[in-house]
């Protein structure tokens, strides 16, 4: 559809020039599943023109707070490219993205396909997870918390940049998975706390609304692929410093952000 095509071109040109655009609602207007859509055309162009390959997904949006913002009743997912993740203890430019956030979050990753809907023991038994921090990134003009649920579906739910530490086994129980704690520090100071119940109840809850959510588009999460599950906290503007976020029983992760 030209529209579609309109608004993905705006994207990628935001992308590659750095500079942010308005928001796409104030110019278009589309439904839920023509966002998606468009999410779809913009990673198959960035794939194309970089040469790169899908990685995962994001979950966004997995408190009620944040989709009361988008107006809508349940999260939002992206699509990870192999140029978003970062591992532990890399630096990042600030001056190479937009206007990041500090998310931190527990990260999966599949160790064989999953069923279509897959249930939480099914999710469990086949994935391992690390310590993670999504660093969320919009192509919009004062993007957070203004953008709308079409807004933020388009540009990718917001993907920027998503570090992790190794993986290691999962808690074994989707019990234990609801009180995985946070200790979250910036330049060796401790500055937020959480825990995995912030999100859906149980970062397990997260991965099943995927799992279905993609079913409904015919998509599957296969082996291999990595998932950032959602926040335990209140999204953080991104600074420069050196940020930290310890989980006990899981691990840390580490990032530097630079000018």
């Amino acid at each position: 559809m030209p529209m579609m095509t309109e608004i993905v071109d705006k994207l990628l040109t935001a992308h590659q020039t750095k500079k942010p655009i308005e928001f796409i609602r104030h110019e278009y207007t589309l439904s839920e599943e023509e966002a998606y859509a468009v999410q779809e055309q913009l990673i198959e162009k960035k794939c194309e023109i970089g040469k790169d390959r899908i990685a995962g997904y994001k979950i966004s949006m997995t408190s009620s707070e944040t989709q009361a913002i988008a107006k809508t009743d349940e999260p939002a997912y992206g699509t990870l490219l192999q140029s978003n993740a970062v591992k532990s203890g890399e630096r990042v430019v600030l001056s190479a993205l937009f206007a990041p956030l500090i998310e931190p979050e527990i990260i999966f990753i599949l160790t064989d396909d999953l069923s279509p809907g897959a249930c939480a023991e099914e999710i469990l038994g086949k994935s391992k997870i690390a310590a993670g921090i999504e660093i969320p990134d919009a192509r919009y003009k004062d993007w957070f918390p203004n953008f709308s649920l079409a807004d933020l579906i388009c540009d990718n739910t917001a993907t920027g940049l998503v570090v992790r530490s190794d993986f290691v086994d999962p808690p074994k129980t989707a019990e234990k998975f609801a009180d995985i704690r946070l200790v979250l520090y910036k330049d060796g100071q401790q500055i937020d706390e959480g825990c995995s119940s912030a999100v859906l109840g149980n970062p397990l809850n997260s991965v099943v609304w995927l799992s279905k959510k993609l079913a409904e588009h015919g998509r599957r999460l296969k082996k291999g692929m990595i998932i950032s599950s959602g926040t335990f906290l209140a999204p953080i503007p991104a600074a420069a410093g050196a940020y930290r976020a310890q989980y006990p029983g899981v691990g840390e992760v580490a990032v530097t952000i630079s000018e």
